[in-house]
Protein backbone atom coordinates (compact mmCIF):
# COMPACT_ATOMS: atom_id res chain seq x y z
CA UNK A 1 0.00 0.00 0.00
CA UNK A 2 1.37 3.29 -0.48
CA UNK A 3 2.23 5.45 2.57
CA UNK A 4 1.18 8.88 1.45
CA UNK A 5 -2.37 9.76 1.49
CA UNK A 6 -4.02 10.11 -1.82
CA UNK A 7 -4.10 13.75 -3.33
CA UNK A 8 -6.62 15.34 -5.53
CA UNK A 9 -6.05 12.97 -8.24
CA UNK A 10 -7.80 10.16 -6.46
CA UNK A 11 -11.15 11.49 -7.74
CA UNK A 12 -9.62 10.99 -11.73
CA UNK A 13 -10.91 8.41 -13.87
CA UNK A 14 -7.24 8.70 -16.02
CA UNK A 15 -4.93 5.80 -15.19
CA UNK A 16 -1.90 8.29 -15.36
CA UNK A 17 -2.85 10.57 -13.22
CA UNK A 18 -4.29 7.75 -10.84
CA UNK A 19 -0.81 6.37 -10.55
CA UNK A 20 0.05 9.75 -9.17
CA UNK A 21 -2.63 9.89 -6.99
CA UNK A 22 -0.30 8.95 -3.92
CA UNK A 23 2.99 11.15 -4.71
CA UNK A 24 3.68 13.61 -1.53
CA UNK A 25 3.15 16.38 -4.63
CA UNK A 26 -0.34 18.23 -3.72
CA UNK A 27 -1.30 17.57 -7.27
CA UNK A 28 -4.54 19.35 -9.51
CA UNK A 29 -6.09 18.28 -12.33
CA UNK A 30 -6.05 20.68 -15.27
CA UNK A 31 -8.97 23.06 -14.04
CA UNK A 32 -10.45 26.34 -12.75
CA UNK A 33 -9.61 25.02 -9.44
CA UNK A 34 -5.95 24.94 -9.95
CA UNK A 35 -6.03 28.15 -11.85
CA UNK A 36 -8.09 30.28 -9.27
CA UNK A 37 -5.82 29.01 -6.53
CA UNK A 38 -2.43 29.92 -8.44
CA UNK A 39 -4.55 33.83 -9.17
CA UNK A 40 -5.15 34.00 -5.46
CA UNK A 41 -1.98 33.18 -4.16
CA UNK A 42 0.23 34.70 -7.05
CA UNK A 43 2.10 31.41 -7.69
CA UNK A 44 3.74 29.87 -10.60
CA UNK A 45 2.07 26.92 -12.25
CA UNK A 46 4.68 24.22 -12.72
CA UNK A 47 2.41 21.34 -15.49
CA UNK A 48 3.90 18.09 -15.92
CA UNK A 49 2.01 16.59 -19.27
CA UNK A 50 2.81 12.37 -19.80
CA UNK A 51 0.82 9.28 -20.42
CA UNK A 52 0.46 5.92 -18.29
CA UNK A 53 2.74 4.09 -20.68
CA UNK A 54 5.51 6.52 -21.02
CA UNK A 55 8.79 5.15 -20.01
CA UNK A 56 10.40 7.94 -18.65
CA UNK A 57 7.38 9.45 -17.06
CA UNK A 58 7.84 6.39 -14.29
CA UNK A 59 11.03 7.36 -14.25
CA UNK A 60 10.62 11.14 -13.46
CA UNK A 61 8.14 10.30 -10.60
CA UNK A 62 10.24 7.67 -8.88
CA UNK A 63 13.03 10.29 -9.17
CA UNK A 64 11.39 13.49 -8.45
CA UNK A 65 7.63 13.08 -7.67
CA UNK A 66 8.17 10.89 -4.79
CA UNK A 67 10.76 12.84 -3.59
CA UNK A 68 9.90 14.53 -0.41
CA UNK A 69 12.28 17.11 -0.61
CA UNK A 70 11.57 18.42 -4.24
CA UNK A 71 7.48 17.63 -3.17
CA UNK A 72 7.68 19.90 -0.54
CA UNK A 73 9.29 22.32 -3.12
CA UNK A 74 6.93 22.00 -5.38
CA UNK A 75 4.03 22.50 -2.57
CA UNK A 76 5.35 25.38 -1.06
CA UNK A 77 6.18 27.37 -4.35
CA UNK A 78 4.11 26.04 -6.91
CA UNK A 79 0.20 24.97 -7.70
CA UNK A 80 1.27 21.77 -9.57
CA UNK A 81 -0.97 20.57 -12.44
CA UNK A 82 -1.03 16.86 -13.84
CA UNK A 83 -2.44 16.33 -17.43
CA UNK A 84 -3.04 13.03 -19.58
CA UNK A 85 -2.04 13.78 -23.05
CA UNK A 86 -4.16 10.98 -24.09
CA UNK A 87 -7.06 12.65 -22.07
CA UNK A 88 -6.38 15.98 -22.86
CA UNK A 89 -4.94 16.33 -26.44
CA UNK A 90 -5.62 19.83 -27.02
CA UNK A 91 -3.30 21.28 -23.71
CA UNK A 92 -0.52 19.23 -24.89
CA UNK A 93 -0.44 19.92 -28.45
CA UNK A 94 -0.44 24.48 -27.26
CA UNK A 95 2.60 23.80 -24.93
CA UNK A 96 4.37 20.88 -26.70
CA UNK A 97 4.21 23.79 -29.87
CA UNK A 98 6.06 26.08 -27.37
CA UNK A 99 8.70 23.53 -25.92
CA UNK A 100 9.10 22.20 -29.45
CA UNK A 101 9.82 26.12 -30.73
CA UNK A 102 11.79 27.16 -27.09
CA UNK A 103 14.15 24.16 -27.26
CA UNK A 104 14.29 23.22 -30.59
CA UNK A 105 12.62 19.44 -29.47
CA UNK A 106 10.06 17.52 -27.80
CA UNK A 107 8.89 14.54 -25.83
CA UNK A 108 7.44 13.30 -22.18
CA UNK A 109 7.45 13.80 -19.70
CA UNK A 110 6.51 17.27 -20.24
CA UNK A 111 7.25 19.94 -17.72
CA UNK A 112 6.40 23.83 -18.41
CA UNK A 113 6.34 26.71 -16.48
CA UNK A 114 3.36 28.57 -16.39
CA UNK A 115 2.58 32.13 -14.77
CA UNK A 116 -0.72 32.08 -13.16
CA UNK A 117 -2.59 33.38 -16.74
CA UNK A 118 -1.31 30.31 -18.17
CA UNK A 119 1.17 31.95 -19.86
CA UNK A 120 4.41 29.90 -20.59
CA UNK A 121 8.09 31.13 -20.33
CA UNK A 122 10.05 28.19 -19.47
CA UNK A 123 10.00 24.79 -20.76
CA UNK A 124 11.80 21.38 -21.00
CA UNK A 125 10.88 17.37 -20.63
CA UNK A 126 12.61 15.04 -18.49
CA UNK A 127 14.25 16.54 -15.64
CA UNK A 128 16.88 14.91 -13.17
CA UNK A 129 16.32 15.02 -9.63
CA UNK A 130 20.11 16.47 -8.77
CA UNK A 131 22.45 18.44 -10.97
CA UNK A 132 24.37 16.39 -13.83
CA UNK A 133 26.76 16.39 -16.39
CA UNK A 134 26.91 20.16 -16.38
CA UNK A 135 23.13 20.51 -15.97
CA UNK A 136 20.54 21.68 -13.66
CA UNK A 137 18.69 19.36 -11.90
CA UNK A 138 14.75 19.10 -11.91
CA UNK A 139 15.54 20.89 -7.71
CA UNK A 140 17.68 23.39 -8.48
CA UNK A 141 15.53 24.90 -11.69
CA UNK A 142 12.86 24.77 -8.89
CA UNK A 143 14.75 27.19 -6.00
CA UNK A 144 15.75 29.17 -9.19
CA UNK A 145 12.68 29.89 -10.95
CA UNK A 146 11.13 30.57 -7.46
CA UNK A 147 13.16 32.87 -6.40
CA UNK A 148 13.32 35.08 -9.69
CA UNK A 149 9.73 35.17 -9.37
CA UNK A 150 10.06 36.54 -5.58
CA UNK A 151 12.37 39.11 -6.60
CA UNK A 152 11.46 40.31 -10.55
CA UNK A 153 7.89 39.21 -11.44
CA UNK A 154 7.75 41.45 -13.85
CA UNK A 155 10.67 39.49 -16.23
CA UNK A 156 8.47 36.03 -16.16
CA UNK A 157 5.29 37.49 -16.65
CA UNK A 158 6.63 39.94 -19.86
CA UNK A 159 8.47 36.74 -20.97
CA UNK A 160 5.50 35.02 -20.49
CA UNK A 161 3.67 37.36 -22.55
CA UNK A 162 6.03 37.49 -25.74
CA UNK A 163 6.28 33.79 -25.62
CA UNK A 164 2.17 33.28 -25.84
CA UNK A 165 2.04 36.22 -28.50
CA UNK A 166 4.66 34.59 -30.74
CA UNK A 167 2.73 31.35 -29.80
CA UNK A 168 -0.25 32.67 -30.88
CA UNK A 169 0.59 34.15 -34.28
CA UNK A 170 2.17 30.12 -34.83
CA UNK A 171 -0.94 28.44 -34.46
CA UNK A 172 -2.63 30.85 -36.69
CA UNK A 173 -0.14 30.65 -39.29
CA UNK A 174 -0.08 26.97 -39.12
CA UNK A 175 -4.28 27.05 -39.07
CA UNK A 176 -4.26 29.45 -42.10
CA UNK A 177 -1.61 27.36 -44.07
CA UNK A 178 -3.85 23.98 -43.64
CA UNK A 179 -6.96 25.50 -45.51
CA UNK A 180 -4.60 26.43 -48.40
CA UNK A 181 -4.47 24.27 -51.69
CA UNK A 182 -2.23 20.90 -51.69
CA UNK A 183 1.09 21.15 -53.78
CA UNK A 184 2.99 19.04 -55.15
CA UNK A 185 6.17 20.78 -54.38
CA UNK A 186 5.68 19.74 -50.91
CA UNK A 187 6.28 16.33 -51.58
CA UNK A 188 9.48 17.41 -53.34
CA UNK A 189 10.51 19.30 -50.29
CA UNK A 190 9.91 16.44 -47.83
CA UNK A 191 11.94 14.10 -49.76
CA UNK A 192 14.78 16.47 -49.75
CA UNK A 193 14.55 17.17 -46.04
CA UNK A 194 14.48 13.00 -45.66
CA UNK A 195 17.69 12.66 -48.09
CA UNK A 196 19.54 15.16 -46.24
CA UNK A 197 19.11 13.61 -43.11
CA UNK A 198 19.99 10.09 -43.99
CA UNK A 199 22.24 7.70 -42.50
CA UNK A 200 23.96 5.69 -45.78
CA UNK A 201 25.65 2.96 -43.98
CA UNK A 202 23.13 2.37 -41.16
CA UNK A 203 20.47 3.81 -42.17
CA UNK A 204 17.58 6.30 -40.50
CA UNK A 205 16.92 10.10 -40.73
CA UNK A 206 18.84 11.10 -37.74
CA UNK A 207 21.09 10.01 -35.20
CA UNK A 208 21.18 8.02 -32.31
CA UNK A 209 18.52 7.38 -30.25
CA UNK A 210 17.13 6.35 -33.57
CA UNK A 211 12.96 5.69 -34.07
CA UNK A 212 11.13 3.68 -36.30
CA UNK A 213 9.29 5.78 -38.26
CA UNK A 214 6.69 4.14 -40.33
CA UNK A 215 5.25 6.67 -41.89
CA UNK A 216 8.44 8.18 -43.28
CA UNK A 217 9.28 4.64 -44.74
CA UNK A 218 5.39 4.74 -46.43
CA UNK A 219 5.92 8.10 -47.58
CA UNK A 220 9.42 6.91 -49.58
CA UNK A 221 7.56 4.26 -51.14
CA UNK A 222 5.24 6.20 -52.59
CA UNK A 223 7.15 9.35 -53.40
CA UNK A 224 9.54 6.86 -55.34
CA UNK A 225 7.25 4.75 -56.90
CA UNK A 226 5.47 7.99 -58.54
CA UNK A 227 8.57 9.79 -59.35
CA UNK A 228 10.73 7.18 -60.57
CA UNK A 229 13.52 7.84 -57.70
CA UNK A 230 15.37 5.01 -57.08
CA UNK A 231 17.26 6.63 -54.13
CA UNK A 232 13.94 7.09 -52.30
CA UNK A 233 13.16 3.47 -52.55
CA UNK A 234 16.61 2.47 -51.55
CA UNK A 235 16.41 4.78 -48.19
CA UNK A 236 13.20 3.21 -46.98
CA UNK A 237 14.35 -0.47 -47.72
CA UNK A 238 17.70 0.11 -46.26
CA UNK A 239 16.82 1.14 -43.17
CA UNK A 240 13.79 -1.07 -43.03
CA UNK A 241 16.29 -4.27 -43.49
CA UNK A 242 18.61 -2.70 -40.57
CA UNK A 243 16.33 -2.96 -38.37
CA UNK A 244 15.07 -6.70 -38.62
CA UNK A 245 18.22 -7.48 -38.63
CA UNK A 246 19.69 -5.35 -35.50
CA UNK A 247 18.62 -5.54 -31.52
CA UNK A 248 15.42 -3.27 -32.29
CA UNK A 249 13.74 -5.95 -33.24
CA UNK A 250 12.78 -8.94 -30.65
CA UNK A 251 14.24 -11.60 -31.82
CA UNK A 252 12.60 -14.23 -29.38
CA UNK A 253 9.29 -12.56 -28.85
CA UNK A 254 8.59 -10.45 -31.91
CA UNK A 255 7.51 -7.02 -32.50
CA UNK A 256 9.52 -3.90 -33.02
CA UNK A 257 10.87 -1.62 -29.69
CA UNK A 258 10.15 1.76 -29.69
CA UNK A 259 13.55 2.79 -30.61
CA UNK A 260 17.85 2.35 -30.45
CA UNK A 261 19.93 4.33 -28.81
CA UNK A 262 22.84 3.63 -30.18
CA UNK A 263 22.70 4.19 -34.72
CA UNK A 264 23.53 0.85 -35.28
CA UNK A 265 19.79 -0.71 -34.61
CA UNK A 266 21.42 -2.65 -31.91
CA UNK A 267 20.29 -1.46 -28.70
CA UNK A 268 16.57 -1.12 -27.84
CA UNK A 269 14.77 0.86 -25.26
CA UNK A 270 12.47 -2.05 -23.86
CA UNK A 271 9.21 -0.45 -24.92
CA UNK A 272 6.92 -1.51 -27.40
CA UNK A 273 4.03 0.56 -29.18
CA UNK A 274 1.05 -1.36 -30.57
CA UNK A 275 0.73 1.57 -32.52
CA UNK A 276 4.47 1.13 -34.34
CA UNK A 277 3.60 -2.67 -34.60
CA UNK A 278 0.65 -1.72 -37.08
CA UNK A 279 1.78 0.37 -39.34
CA UNK A 280 5.14 -1.46 -39.63
CA UNK A 281 3.64 -3.97 -41.01
CA UNK A 282 2.18 -2.04 -43.70
CA UNK A 283 5.36 -0.72 -44.38
CA UNK A 284 7.61 -4.29 -44.53
CA UNK A 285 4.53 -5.38 -46.92
CA UNK A 286 4.56 -2.84 -48.97
CA UNK A 287 8.35 -2.38 -49.25
CA UNK A 288 9.24 -5.53 -52.04
CA UNK A 289 6.00 -4.88 -53.54
CA UNK A 290 6.48 -1.93 -54.84
CA UNK A 291 10.68 -2.00 -55.15
CA UNK A 292 10.41 -5.62 -56.14
CA UNK A 293 12.69 -7.19 -53.50
CA UNK A 294 13.82 -10.61 -52.86
CA UNK A 295 15.07 -9.69 -49.39
CA UNK A 296 11.75 -10.56 -48.07
CA UNK A 297 12.51 -14.46 -49.39
CA UNK A 298 16.19 -14.25 -48.56
CA UNK A 299 14.95 -13.47 -44.48
CA UNK A 300 12.07 -16.17 -44.85
CA UNK A 301 15.20 -18.89 -46.20
CA UNK A 302 17.60 -17.39 -43.32
CA UNK A 303 15.66 -18.97 -40.74
CA UNK A 304 16.14 -22.29 -39.61
CA UNK A 305 15.46 -25.52 -41.93
CA UNK A 306 12.60 -26.73 -39.17
CA UNK A 307 10.55 -23.79 -39.27
CA UNK A 308 10.58 -22.94 -43.02
CA UNK A 309 9.96 -26.85 -43.60
CA UNK A 310 7.77 -28.22 -41.15
CA UNK A 311 4.61 -27.26 -42.89
CA UNK A 312 5.76 -28.74 -46.21
CA UNK A 313 6.72 -31.51 -44.60
CA UNK A 314 3.32 -32.61 -43.06
CA UNK A 315 1.57 -31.49 -46.40
CA UNK A 316 3.37 -33.95 -48.48
CA UNK A 317 3.02 -37.03 -45.76
CA UNK A 318 0.38 -38.53 -48.19
CA UNK A 319 2.25 -38.52 -51.21
CA UNK A 320 5.30 -39.66 -49.90
CA UNK A 321 3.31 -42.74 -48.92
CA UNK A 322 3.15 -43.75 -52.22
CA UNK A 323 3.50 -41.48 -55.38
CA UNK A 324 7.47 -41.88 -54.48
CA UNK A 325 7.91 -45.49 -53.01
CA UNK A 326 9.32 -47.58 -55.63
CA UNK A 327 7.65 -50.48 -56.96
CA UNK A 328 10.17 -52.85 -55.50
CA UNK A 329 10.44 -51.71 -51.72
CA UNK A 330 13.44 -52.53 -49.08
CA UNK A 331 12.96 -54.94 -46.69
CA UNK A 332 10.77 -53.48 -43.85
CA UNK A 333 8.74 -51.18 -46.14
CA UNK A 334 11.52 -48.12 -46.33
CA UNK A 335 10.43 -45.33 -48.02
CA UNK A 336 13.22 -43.88 -51.10
CA UNK A 337 13.83 -40.52 -51.61
CA UNK A 338 15.77 -39.19 -54.34
CA UNK A 339 18.01 -36.62 -53.22
CA UNK A 340 16.56 -33.74 -55.57
CA UNK A 341 13.21 -34.24 -53.99
CA UNK A 342 14.72 -34.02 -50.48
CA UNK A 343 16.55 -31.02 -51.22
CA UNK A 344 13.55 -29.42 -53.09
CA UNK A 345 11.49 -30.40 -50.04
CA UNK A 346 13.25 -30.16 -47.09
CA UNK A 347 16.47 -28.16 -48.03
CA UNK A 348 18.66 -31.01 -47.36
CA UNK A 349 19.60 -34.75 -48.36
CA UNK A 350 19.00 -37.16 -46.18
CA UNK A 351 22.56 -38.57 -47.09
CA UNK A 352 23.94 -35.05 -46.51
CA UNK A 353 24.60 -32.94 -43.68
CA UNK A 354 22.16 -30.21 -43.48
CA UNK A 355 22.37 -27.43 -46.06
CA UNK A 356 21.55 -24.14 -45.05
CA UNK A 357 19.06 -21.49 -46.36
CA UNK A 358 20.54 -18.24 -46.99
CA UNK A 359 23.55 -16.74 -45.75
CA UNK A 360 24.59 -14.44 -42.92
CA UNK A 361 25.15 -11.07 -44.20
CA UNK A 362 27.55 -8.49 -42.37
CA UNK A 363 26.45 -9.95 -38.67
CA UNK A 364 27.50 -12.30 -36.52
CA UNK A 365 25.06 -15.68 -36.91
CA UNK A 366 23.57 -15.03 -33.71
CA UNK A 367 22.23 -11.60 -34.63
CA UNK A 368 21.36 -12.43 -38.01
CA UNK A 369 18.26 -14.87 -37.99
CA UNK A 370 14.75 -14.36 -36.80
CA UNK A 371 13.06 -16.44 -33.85
CA UNK A 372 13.83 -19.99 -34.25
CA UNK A 373 16.79 -19.76 -36.21
CA UNK A 374 19.40 -22.11 -35.88
CA UNK A 375 23.07 -19.95 -35.42
CA UNK A 376 25.46 -20.91 -38.20
CA UNK A 377 27.73 -22.11 -35.56
CA UNK A 378 25.37 -25.18 -34.76
CA UNK A 379 24.25 -26.36 -38.55
CA UNK A 380 26.73 -29.56 -38.12
CA UNK A 381 24.86 -30.84 -35.35
CA UNK A 382 21.46 -29.99 -36.02
CA UNK A 383 19.83 -32.14 -38.27
CA UNK A 384 16.58 -31.00 -40.14
CA UNK A 385 13.59 -31.45 -38.05
CA UNK A 386 11.86 -32.96 -41.67
CA UNK A 387 14.49 -35.08 -42.75
CA UNK A 388 14.75 -36.64 -39.43
CA UNK A 389 10.86 -37.17 -39.45
CA UNK A 390 10.61 -38.22 -42.72
CA UNK A 391 14.00 -41.08 -42.03
CA UNK A 392 12.71 -42.50 -39.29
CA UNK A 393 9.25 -42.72 -41.30
CA UNK A 394 11.26 -45.01 -43.76
CA UNK A 395 12.45 -46.98 -41.45
CA UNK A 396 9.18 -48.52 -40.12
Amino acid sequence: MPDNPPNRLIREKSPYLLQHAHNPVDWYAWGEEAFAKARAEKKLIFLSIGYSTCHWCHVMERESFENPRIAEILNRGYVSVKVDREERPDVDRVYMAFVQATTGSGGWPMSVFLTPDLEPFHGGTYYPPEDRYGRPGFSTLLERIAEIWQSSPGKIVDQGSQFTEALRSHLQEAQAGSSSPLNLQWLDAGYSQLAGGFDPEEGGFSSAPKFPRPSIFNFLLRYGRREGKASALEMAELTLRKMARGGIYDHVGGGFHRYSVDARWHVPHFEKMLYDQAQLVVAYIRSPVITSSKQPRERRWSMSCATSARPKAASIRRRTQTAYRTRKPRKRGRVRFTSGLARRLTGCSPRRKPRPFGEPTGLNATETYLPGAIPTATWPAAMCFSCRAIRRRSRN
